[in-house]
């Protein structure tokens, strides 16, 4: 099972990064002023991960396929690493699908 892990950088923002459950990070937050807010954008995934259509399938500028998971309002919510192919891409968003809806919150700024 997956696991929302928070920390927190060293500008003292706090990020969440949703990893499955071998470990591997598939989505990343942006920072966040405070930890409530960060909590938030966790619900936010979890809510917005079930709607295929909140995840805009994107190609870097190098050609890499990588996702943004949106929110209703349009705003990032998250984003994937970049990934070698399209299918590799897609796998990464059944991912999310699958593991963010119940995964445990992990709080490493405690």
């Amino acid at each position: 099972m997956g696991k929302f892990v928070i920390t927190k950088r060293a500008n003292g923002e706090f990020q969440f990064n949703l990893k499955a459950g071998n470990g591997q990070t598939i989505l990343s937050s942006e920072g966040y002023a405070t930890k409530a807010a960060c909590a938030n954008g966790i619900e936010s995934v979890k809510t917005n991960s079930q709607d295929d259509n909140r995840f805009e399938r994107k190609e870097s500028s190098n050609g890499k396929p990588y996702f943004n998971l949106k929110a209703s309002n349009g705003q990032i919510i998250g984003n994937s690493e970049m990934y070698e192919s399209t299918s590799a891409r897609d796998n990464g968003i059944t991912s999310v699908k699958t593991n963010a809806a119940d995964a445990d919150t992990d709080d490493q700024t405690v």
